[in-house]
């Protein structure tokens, strides 16, 4: 089964430069976890959760209108192409420990998001082509066993 089989098209995107509290209108909006961050030329340079938003707004003293995505944002994104295998995507998941895969073009051009969630419901229907629970089961496992690294621990201690 390939990607744009379950990938959800018409992303929206988020500019660097906006404030967070468009990014989280923009996430209740389009009733998604996630957006793509893009720069003045539309180029991915990020991306952003809502976990992020909410751990920011949290332990930082700051409105959401005088934050800058780009502040918050994770600059190393791992993208997936629409042709490639869901198996593929799978393994993005698991090594690199994300939920959401943007998906790209050729030319880099973002064409949809990719996400557990919509992978677990594939796997549901049982398809002969979708991925089996193991899989799923085995990809989720290894995104929630992320272990935070010394670096992380002490960037942490920094941003508080």
């Amino acid at each position: 089964m390939k990607v744009r089989e379950l990938m959800t098209g018409e992303t929206r995107a988020c500019a660097a430069w906006a404030d967070v509290g468009f990014a989280t209108h923009l996430m209740w909006n389009g009733d998604c976890g996630a957006l793509p961050v893009v720069d003045e030329n539309d180029e991915l340079v990020g991306i952003v959760t809502d976990r992020d938003i909410c751990i920011a707004l949290s332990t930082r003293n700051e409105r959401a209108s005088d934050l800058p995505v780009s502040q918050v944002m994770h600059r190393e994104v791992q993208t997936i192409h629409p042709e490639d295998d869901l198996a593929e995507a799978l393994g993005v998941m698991r090594d690199f420990h994300v939920h959401r895969l943007p998906v790209v073009d050729d030319e880099e051009a973002i064409v949809g998001m990719l996400s557990i969630t919509d992978i677990v419901r594939e796997a549901k229907i049982k398809s002969t082509k979708a991925p089996t629970y193991g899989d799923v089961v085995d990809t989720l496992k290894a995104i929630r066993s992320r272990e935070v690294s010394v670096e992380e621990a002490e960037e942490l201690e920094v941003e508080k």
